[in-house]
């Protein structure tokens, strides 16, 4: 069986958010497969998606700083600066962590590792909403 969907999020602050539960509200169906695998991508070249710790906020905090040190805005170096100074950052950052994850499904559930959750990275100050594809493949 497959199952696709399109999940749009709300608009969230820069930084880094777990959005697990909005994806697992959005796909019921989750519950019908024995064995499978979910891959989540993000429709947005300025915002990425990753899988990390779910337990420690300070996890996030720490994201968000090292990624600003690795990417920095208003680097004298960037050309692409039309649309901002996050915006090239964002770009980078979100190359390097990447558009989309995949995760196993087993008896109905994600087979996440007990402290591993999905991850947002918002990577502009105002990104706006964004919009997932969300593809369940499973038996």
């Amino acid at each position: 069986m497959v199952f696709q969907k399109q999940l749009r999020l709300p608009a969230m602050r820069r930084g880094f958010h777990l959005i697990t539960e909005h994806v697992l509200r959005e796909l019921p169906e989750l519950a019908q497969v024995r064995a499978g695998l979910l891959q989540v991508f993000i429709q947005h070249t300025s915002a990425s998606l990753c899988l990390n710790e779910n337990a420690d906020p300070t996890v996030r905090h720490d994201f968000e700083q090292f990624f600003n040190r690795a990417a920095p805005e208003n680097a004298p170096y960037f050309h692409h600066t039309s649309e901002g100074p996050d915006d090239m950052p964002a770009h980078l950052k979100a190359a390097l962590l990447g558009s989309s994850v995949s995760i196993p499904v087993a008896n109905g559930r994600l087979a996440l590792g007990t402290w591993q959750g999905i991850y947002l990275g918002e990577h502009r100050d105002h990104g706006g909403r964004r919009s997932l594809v969300l593809t369940l493949l499973g038996a």
